[in-house]
């Protein structure tokens, strides 16, 4: 009873264990702000590198394989699997109307299927908005539909109705690129996108600016079918009108992919379906009625099947796909399901052991491991700084047994056992550790809570913005505080205070209570 009466009155009275509360809070505020942002940061990355891919991708490069439609059914008939579409991803060269030059990943989507296994729908950055986005205070988003300004009575609804189709309102195929392609989009610190209109110089030296805004204009597309050893077969070259652009979060994605209608890349890679054909014995036959010799044609023995190079797959809602273990699972489950389709097309498709079938996690996992690393070298950093609790509560402690020598000496003349004594500092330590944890959770928690909130008043009243969307891509600072890790940290807290009052501790409880009384 002794040590609980005395463990409230020292933390009521002193001065100096309100420091070392301090310590505590703002350590443990530290490590769990930095936890929490740098995990929304990672958390924010994933998702975004996970809008264009799904969960699992089964790809095969170049030449493709036939059947898909046939996979995409099987893996469709799975519970676990709630969506699959085809892609044929390739590398092109676009040329822009202000002639600039790109090499550029293509990727021939189906914009309905794409869009149930990805977020495709939802990266459409050209769409009508009802409200402001949170940082946009002057309402400068042309697609608010103003009345005024350059893009005003824009169609927004049209832009993305086409974008989600790939396909003009004429039944064109057309093409989706990123945001960050053509560089004529101005970004504002609010993350808002204002087109601007790109400067062109001419043959003679002259410059001027063209009034254009990309999803109003056409592109030129180059793209290189393959034969079935790799080897470029010819250049094929179309003018495709742009319906819209994308924007997932991550620039190299925006600055250079572009999305066009599956059945167009399909043709310009022969890689559609068509007739199997076998030579004539004799380029040259006698007509039988009327006995002219004429050209042989080609026997039609077959229809050679329409390809892609991936079938992406998203998982059923409710199935985990988050942690490397539950992904992993899921990728087994689709390896299963292609191991049976090759068996039934054995010849005609790769078999499972040398398709690619890589989760989310696999394509993503050099991004994920370097954030992760970082995350790990700035949680290590803070970590010893605030391992310097331990040497604080340490000297706080040391002073207050040498304070309190007299009041030791007391409670050993009373009976007080030698363990007794250093329970008491022990629990004193664990006192201050539990309410300065505790105060430092909460304190975390506001800040996370409330991070943009408290980055825009330090923007607007002191001009300083450590987060730029212009820079960073993302609009808000990403957070995610997760009790899990809270948890560790405050428990962390606690250990520190109690491993700095241990030496104190003993030191009082090995008192000579006659020395102690005596002591001045």
């Amino acid at each position: 009873m002794y040590q609980l009466l005395l463990t409230r009155k020292y933390l009521t009275s002193k001065v100096m264990p309100l420091l070392a509360m301090a310590a505590v809070t703002l350590s443990v505020a530290t490590v769990l702000v930095t936890w929490s942002v740098m995990g929304g940061f990672l958390t924010t990355l994933l998702s975004s590198g996970r809008t264009l891919i799904g969960d699992v991708s089964i790809h095969w490069p170049n030449v493709g394989f036939p059947h898909y439609d046939e996979l995409i059914d099987r893996l469709e008939a799975d519970p676990e699997v709630g969506a699959a579409t085809p892609i044929i991803e390739t590398f092109g060269v676009v040329v822009l109307p202000d002639d600039q030059v790109h090499g550029v990943v293509i990727k021939g989507v189906d914009g309905e299927s794409y869009s149930r296994v990805s977020g495709f729908d939802d990266s459409l950055w050209w769409r009508p908005l009802d409200e402001p986005m949170r940082k946009d205070n002057g309402r400068r988003d042309p697609r608010l539909g103003q009345d005024s300004g350059y893009h005003a009575g824009t169609d927004w609804d049209r832009l993305y109705t086409e974008g989600l189709g790939l396909t003009t309102s004429r039944g064109e195929a057309a093409a989706v690129p990123g945001i960050e392609m053509s560089g004529w989009n101005i970004r504002l610190p609010s993350g808002v996108y204002e087109p601007g209109a790109p400067r062109v110089s001419g043959r003679d030296g002259e410059s001027a600016y063209l009034n254009l805004f990309l999803p109003d204009a056409e592109i030129t597309l180059h793209l290189m079918p393959l034969d079935s050893r790799g080897r470029g077969v010819e250049t094929v070259t179309r003018t495709i009108p742009v319906v819209n652009e994308f924007h997932s979060g991550i620039y190299e994605a925006d600055s250079s992919q572009m999305f066009v209608r599956l059945d167009l890349v399909q043709r310009m890679m022969k890689m559609d379906a068509a007739e199997q054909i076998e030579p004539p014995a004799s380029p040259f036959v006698f007509d039988e009625e009327t006995g002219d010799l004429i050209e042989a044609m080609p026997d039609v023995v077959g229809i050679d099947p329409a390809r892609v190079t991936t079938v992406l797959v998203r998982a059923a809602d409710g199935v985990p796909v988050q942690s490397e273990r539950d992904i992993e699972a899921f990728r087994k489950k689709i390896v299963s399901i292609y191991t049976e389709f090759a068996a039934e097309h054995k010849g005609e498709v790769p078999s499972a052991d040398g398709m690619r079938i890589m989760s989310w996690r696999d394509l993503n996992r050099s991004m994920i491991a370097a954030v992760e690393k970082e995350t790990g070298l700035v949680l290590f950093v803070f970590g010893l700084v605030c391992f310097t609790t331990v040497f604080l509560v340490l000297a706080i402690f040391w002073s207050m047994v040498s304070e309190k020598t007299k009041d030791i000496g007391i409670l050993r003349s009373l009976g007080g056992s030698t363990a007794g004594i250093a329970a008491l500092w022990l629990q004193y330590g664990a006192a201050v550790g539990t309410v300065g944890s505790g105060t430092g959770l909460l304190a975390a928690w506001l800040v996370v809570r409330n991070i943009n909130e408290i980055h825009e008043w330090l923007g607007q009243n002191l001009g300083l913005v450590i987060w730029d969307p212009s820079v960073y891509y993302f609009f808000e600072i990403p957070s995610d505080m997760e009790w899990g890790k809270a948890t560790i940290v405050v428990v962390a807290g606690v250990l520190t205070c109690l491993i700095g009052a241990a030496i104190p501790a003993i030191r009082a409880g090995a008192m000579d209570p006659v020395k102690a009384l005596r002591f001045e």
